[in-house]
């Protein structure tokens, strides 16, 4: 609360757009509302939550996302491709063996309708996608399909191998468990079938005849094929989720960091140098007699003080700011050589200089030439002691290239050192750097090619117009 000796506190003209924003956020505040209820009523019904959960033990084992589910379902529906092709190539060996007459249509008929039910399921996969890894019951379906199948053809090599897919696509679609339970019972199943039908007949000639346990091991290893494929994909969506992570985190990180650097420059080329021009002008007013320079002096003081704290709330506004609330209105644009022309009006012994014709630039661009040159003129009267400084803009028709020169003492040998200056708390040339850096431009500061003192050259391209 102001004390009663305190002005007036100016009208704040961020109190609409807040209400403004309250306003346009009441519907989230609705939502957030709702969102809390409905955590309650989930709270409240937790033990019939629990009951579900032990009901369906699958549902925790499936704890992949969208991206996983979809890449182990498009390997399931290249298993169902696979008993496709398998059908279509076993099915002339299948008809060729069957006796003539009703064994030859009873075969065709289990022919056309296995290869029928598994393009209905190929074609199916955006619904049974989600529907299999939940219910493992629903592969039974599948080795129901393929049973008809080896019984009336018997399990023939190649069409006997389309017994392999079903313990494949469960190794894909379960865990472990589901997988071997599948497996075991489709291997139990080719060999109660190769002992009815007294060993596998083979296509081409006898001595090539597979042992009678050869197909229930492959199915065993089907199985365990695809629990490992699964596997491997869980791993690598896992491998892919930790690096989208990692690579978000190190983002925000950056982002940070970089916001935290803009705001160090903003806070030292505003309010840092405000500060300390309001403390050399209370000290001058501490010094001063006359009440004329008093009266001047005091009103510097506040004009100070009142530039200080418009940059201070510029810099909370912007911290502020979350992107809903309505925007001022831009500031008018003025261009390079104006806001140079004005710096150089504001320090005595500064002369500004420009050539050719210096094409208009955004006014964030603008913002930040004119920050570099005025470090370089507050470095130049505040450590370089220097009479004159001359601002020279030259432009061309790819680039822009800005120098200040002064006649100071110049700089220290060998240069500076940023760390020197980093841990002395000096951070001008930092700030100036970054600039630079973020504008895309090269910045050489070094002593001039004549006499003494320092130049900093800015070359900045602009591209061909």
């Amino acid at each position: 609360m102001p004390s009663p000796l305190s002005p007036p506190l100016p009208p704040d003209p961020s109190g609409a757009p807040r209400a403004n924003a309250l306003w346009t956020n009441a519907p989230r505040a609705n939502a957030v509302r709702a969102n809390a209820l409905w955590a309650e009523a989930l709270r409240t019904n937790a033990p019939r939550a629990n009951a579900l959960r032990t009901k369906a033990p699958q549902a925790n084992a499936l704890r992949t996302n969208v991206l996983l589910t979809n890449a182990l379902w498009a390997s399931a529906r290249r298993v169902l491709v696979l008993r496709l092709a398998l059908i279509a190539v076993g099915a002339p060996a299948a008809l060729e063996r069957s006796a003539p007459g009703g064994p030859t249509h009873l075969t065709a008929g289990a022919l056309l309708l296995t290869f029928t039910l598994s393009y209905a399921a190929f074609r199916a996969g955006e619904r049974l996608g989600p529907l299999v890894p939940r219910h493992r019951a629903l592969l039974a379906w599948d080795m129901a399909l393929v049973t008809p199948l080896l019984v009336v053809a018997g399990p023939a090599l190649p069409l006997g191998l389309v017994c392999l897919c079903t313990p494949l696509l469960a190794g894909l679609l379960h865990d472990r468990r589901g997988a071997a339970g599948y497996a075991v019972a489709q291997a139990a199943l080719v060999a109660a079938l190769t002992a009815a039908k007294g060993g596998l007949p083979s296509l081409a000639l006898p001595a090539h005849t597979l042992p009678s346990l050869a197909l229930p091991a492959l199915c065993l290893l089907a199985g365990a094929a695809g629990a490992c494929l699964r596997d491997l994909l869980t791993r690598f969506d896992e491998a892919s989720r930790t690096r989208a992570e990692t690579a978000a985190r190190l983002a925000a990180t950056q982002a940070a960091r970089t916001e935290r650097d803009r705001l160090a420059r903003e806070m030292h080329d505003s309010v840092s140098k405000t500060l300390h021009g309001l403390a050399l002008a209370a000290d001058a007013l501490s010094r001063t007699a006359d009440p004329a320079a008093v009266h001047h002096q005091a009103r510097t003081v506040a004009e100070a003080a009142r530039r200080a704290a418009a940059e201070s709330r510029h810099l909370l506004t912007e911290l502020r700011s979350d992107g809903t609330a309505p925007t001022a209105p831009p500031a008018p644009v003025t261009p390079l050589v104006a806001q140079l022309r004005s710096l150089a009006a504001t320090h005595p012994g500064v002369a500004l200089h420009t050539t050719g014709t210096v094409p208009p630039v955004p006014p964030a661009l603008t913002r930040d030439l004119v920050a570099v040159a005025a470090e370089a003129l507050e470095n130049a009267r505040r450590h370089a002691s220097a009479s004159h400084v001359d601002i020279t803009a030259a432009a061309s028709p790819t680039g822009l290239c800005l120098t200040i020169t002064d006649d100071g003492r110049g700089l220290p040998p060998g240069g500076p050192d940023p760390a020197h200056l980093r841990a002395t708390g000096h951070f001008g040339l930092l700030g100036m750097t970054e600039r630079a850096a973020a504008l895309g431009a090269h910045l050489a500061i070094g002593p001039p090619a004549t006499g003494p003192g320092t130049r900093v050259r800015l070359e900045m391209p602009l591209g061909s117009p």
